[in-house]
């Protein structure tokens, strides 16, 4: 992908230390302390323009968002709407998100074991060339990582519109091991689903009537219990 930013843009980003961070490394095992609390801390990998990190950061306060990218341009733009989702409070700075610049290659070097609790995996590179399967972002590769830096109520959400991403990802959660739950393949089928913040691509896709798959993976040891224990009352198995 290739963006065509404003100029200077670098140096509008570096302005932004309230809610963007350009060395992300430096936190790692800190983000806590950055955001001054223990709230709980959801990351969206691949963020891209930042419609929903940011409306999740205003509808979900007790919670802090991360949104990842690596490109200044979509860091900007991710920076605008963050402002922009909080001015009905009439707050210049959202309180719970940042926007990291980063490559997810380095997911390691930037989270420390046990930091996170959910992960967002909207619309990402479905790389559909079988030669580039090690680059998707459900590849195994990178599930090793998202299983270190989770913690015991650790959660991957996933949404795409592509087919074949949707089905190589399903079988590589299977074939890891992993507890799927809550798998649509048409999240709209009955009209927009109030239920579920929108990103800007997702939008585009509904609109032209296109078949929405998501999934919901359950990782961490807590939520795998809670999980059980609902599965138990609700079927009895």
């Amino acid at each position: 992908m290739r963006l065509r930013g404003r100029k200077g843009i670098r140096e509008s980003l570096e302005q932004q230390e309230d809610m963007v961070v350009l060395d992300p490394r430096q936190y790692k095992g800190k983000w806590a302390s950055l955001f001054g609390n223990d709230q709980p801390i959801h990351v969206e990998f691949g963020m891209g323009k930042g419609q929903f990190i940011s409306q999740m950061s205003y509808g979900n306060q007790e919670i802090n968002f991360i949104g990842v990218d690596m490109y200044d341009e979509l860091i900007r733009r991710a920076s605008e709407k963050g402002r922009i989702a909080w001015a009905e409070e009439e707050v210049e700075t959202p309180p719970n998100l940042k926007l990291a610049l980063m490559n997810i290659e380095n997911v390691e070097e930037v989270f420390e074991q046990g930091e996170i609790e959910r992960i967002y995996l909207n619309f990402s590179d479905p790389w559909p060339k079988t030669k580039h399967g090690r680059r998707r972002l459900t590849h195994p590769r990178f599930l090793d990582m998202y299983k270190k830096i989770l913690n015991d109520q650790g959660q991957i959400h996933f949404k795409t519109d592509s087919v074949s991403l949707f089905e190589f990802s399903l079988n590589s959660f299977a074939d890891y091991g992993l507890q799927m739950t809550n798998i649509s393949l048409d999240l709209h089928r009955d009209g927009v689903n109030e239920q579920f913040v929108m990103t800007e691509y997702e939008s585009k896709f509904v609109g032209q009537g296109m078949n929405i798959h998501r999934c919901e993976v359950i990782i961490g040891e807590a939520a795998l219990e809670e999980y059980r224990r609902d599965r138990l009352k609700k079927y009895g198995v």
